[in-house]
């Protein structure tokens, strides 16, 4: 969560040290706390619905201020008695590891529904019961691990929610466990050599980031050293080094990011050693991965989805699908299986060169993949030899825009499965589609990330041609959503 950071009245808040006692009212979409002040919301770290804290305040804003809480008055019976990462009050990213698991999938199944009774258009929609993850530790199969040195000492880990300051985690829980030992070594190592850390203020120093991915199923690791210089000599030293202590990291890249923004990757990617890519399983298909690939982090629940988008589309002889926001084609050379054709679009240049590699690699000759914007090649007459008896979806959080449901809407596709990481986006894009002509048959919401507040969806539509009244300011909170 982005902290306020504008100025606040002392009145209500006097000083960012002041401790304060409150009653958590409910969480909000972070998994965070929320109680309220003087009149004003506090949101608060590790507080639970119903429960009775002393917080102190880490920032006051004028509007709402953020504290961590300090001791627990009243506890809620859903807090585990203990926590079982070390690493939780400092690093702050899994905002939900103090709940009972089966409280964390009753939020989430809560958060879908309160997004889709946001829309009238959508009352009546009634979500499935929520899929509980097979594991609920040591699921990450990919990480993006920032670098920094404190007081000489090397730190490789993740911000603190809400600031720049690296915190060191030893073993993060959620990780798999392959991961956790390449930190390890490279901690090591950057300890051993003196192998300097970038440091954003002075704008000097060489490694930034750790970026690893696993093969749960093969369990072999990709690792991409990103630096702030070319500097092949430090890196590969650094790569050599790592392969001898981790020998199941087969493919170690270096990416090249001089800027001084907050984006993570730069443009140039190079090989240092091993092999170019990343060869994993999910569900039925293999996937060719690259150092920047997108890949669902949990591959049970992701095999999960894919199989069922597959059920869902249901496409029938001769049918062909269209796959938009496709990757590197995992949901595509599932549905190869059955489709007569299937056309993938992506705008990532690279995850449709490993499309067309897995298609290859998976024995499909009947996919095909385009690289561009999906909004622009909507607009444009693209290869499918037969209209989509069924199109999915698999957009960033934000969601889709109105051209491009506008323009899967004009298709008239039998069926379309919408597979969605942010219920907010997804509601305002299903009460559209209804617009359009979309009736709703059934939303599937899937714990893809366990520990923390994040939940997807997999929702089946039906295209029926009827359109709905279109929406007014008089819609009340669903014109707020727009």
């Amino acid at each position: 969560m982005t902290a306020d950071r504008r100025p606040y009245s002392p009145s209500s808040l006097k000083s960012r040290a002041e401790e304060l006692t409150l009653t958590i009212e409910r969480i909000d979409e972070d998994g965070l706390g929320v109680a309220t002040h003087d009149g004003k919301p506090v949101v608060v770290f590790d507080a639970l619905p119903g429960e009775q804290v002393v917080a102190r305040v880490t920032h006051a804003g004028r509007y709402r201020s953020f504290a961590t809480t300090l001791r627990v008055l009243q506890s809620s019976r859903e807090r585990i008695p203990r926590n079982p990462c070390p690493h939780y009050r400092n690093c702050q990213s899994c905002a939900i590891l103090s709940w009972r698991y089966q409280a964390q999938l009753a939020s989430k199944q809560k958060r879908v529904v309160d997004a889709l009774a946001a829309y009238p258009g959508l009352s009546g929609v009634v979500p499935g019961e929520i899929w509980a993850a097979p594991e609920g530790f040591g699921y990450r199969a990919s990480a993006k691990l920032a670098v920094a040195r404190k007081r000489g000492k090397p730190l490789v880990g993740m911000y603190r929610r809400g600031s720049h300051d690296v915190v060191d985690i030893a073993a993060c829980p959620l990780h798999h466990p392959l991961i956790n030992r390449v930190a390890a070594v490279v901690r090591e190592e950057l300890e051993r050599r003196n192998i300097s850390a970038y440091d954003a203020d002075h704008r000097r120093g060489l490694l930034r980031y750790l970026l690893v991915r696993v093969s749960p199923t093969y369990d072999k690791a990709m690792v991409t050293f990103v630096t702030s210089e070319r500097n092949y000599s430090e890196v590969t030293k650094l790569a050599k080094w790592l392969q001898r202590k981790v020998p199941e990291v087969i493919s170690i890249h270096q990416n090249v990011n001089a800027g001084s923004g907050n984006v993570i990757l730069g443009r140039e990617t190079y090989k240092v050693l091993g092999t170019p890519d990343l060869i994993d399983k999910v569900g039925d298909v293999r996937l060719r991965l690259g150092p920047t690939s997108f890949l669902q982090v949990h591959h049970a629940q992701a095999a999960h989805i894919y199989r069922l988008v597959c059920d869902w589309c249901d496409l029938r002889a001769g049918e062909s699908a269209l796959d938009l926001y496709c990757g590197v084609g995992g949901i595509s050379l599932h549905l190869a299986a059955s489709a007569h054709q299937v056309l993938g679009v992506e705008t990532v240049a690279e995850a449709v060169r490993h499309a067309q590699a897995n298609a290859i690699m998976n024995g499909f000759g009947n996919c095909r993949f385009i690289a561009g914007d999906v909004e622009e090649i909507l607009g444009e007459a693209f290869p499918l030899t037969t209209k989509p008896g069924a199109v999915v979806i698999n957009p960033p959080r934000a969601g889709c825009s109105p051209q491009v449901l506008a323009a899967i809407a004009a298709m008239q596709p039998r069926t379309l499965v919408y597979v969605s990481c942010h219920p907010a986006s997804l509601a305002r894009d299903l009460a559209l589609l209804v617009e359009y002509g979309f009736q709703i048959a059934q939303v599937q919401p899937v714990d893809m990330f366990p520990q923390t507040p994040h939940v997807e969806n997999v929702v089946r539509l039906v295209f029926t041609g009827v359109k709905q009244p279109k929406r007014t300011a008089a819609s009340g909170r669903a014109g707020r959503h727009r």
